[in-house]
């Protein structure tokens, strides 16, 4: 069950499907990696070898060049703490499992928030929009590769219908988001699991949801 936070959204559809988002972190840190070796090379050439061409050229040339080489070190030390930022950002989000008495023990706005500490710790740019206005979107969520995803928390003790997915769903056409997620402390009708069928929506119940927030956190 923990696969619906990912699988679904990737892929409901052609655009859906993985196209290599969570990889960008990784393939930044290897570009990045890759400059820092060449530099350190090019460090090592001109101290140890210390080319003669280096030590005539003219003083503004030589100038321009220890600007450059000061100029490169700057850069390569903000591109990695930029890197040791993200990542150290993603290893300390943790969220505590609640089962779902407690669950039902949050105000509305405490469950927005919990929720989206689990799409977070999935590794999920999070937006929360829940307020005045909000037009039926709690949170927006965004992958790496730029797919955006809305999501509905509704804590809520009666079983929710298909009205509620309907409307999610106009809500996801309206934000032209690619998949829409209802996150909900209630069970959710068979009805209205059926009419999600085949479109780009993820229906998660209180059960469900507790059980996503364990194994995440043993993972």
């Amino acid at each position: 069950m923990i696969a619906r936070l990912d699988s679904r959204f990737q892929s409901q559809s052609p655009r859906l499907r993985p196209s290599g988002g969570q990889r960008a972190p990784r393939k930044s840190g290897v570009f990045i990696g890759g400059m820092t070796a060449v530099f350190l090379l090019w460090l090592t050439y001109r101290l140890v070898v210390q080319p003669e061409w280096a030590t005539h050229l003219p003083g503004v040339l030589g100038e321009m060049l220890h600007l450059a080489e000061a100029a490169g070190l700057v850069t390569l030390g903000l591109l990695w703490g930029v890197v040791w930022l993200r990542r150290g950002g993603e290893t300390a989000v943790t969220v505590q499992p609640l089962d779902l008495a407690q669950l039902y023990e949050l105000s509305p706005a405490e469950f927005e928030r919990y929720v989206a500490g689990l799409f977070r710790k999935k590794g999920y740019q999070v937006q929360m929009r829940g307020r005045s206005g909000d037009l039926g979107v709690d949170i927006l969520l965004t992958k790496a590769d730029g797919r955006r995803a809305i999501v509905q928390c509704k804590r809520y003790r009666n079983k929710v219908g298909p009205d509620v997915v309907r409307e999610l769903y106009g809500t996801l056409i309206h934000e032209q988001a690619d998949h829409a997620f209802l996150v909900t402390t209630a069970d959710i009708s068979a009805s209205a699991r059926r009419w999600a069928e085949g479109k780009p929506m993820t229906l998660i119940d209180g059960e469900e949801l507790s059980y996503i927030a364990g194994v995440m956190r043993d993972a």
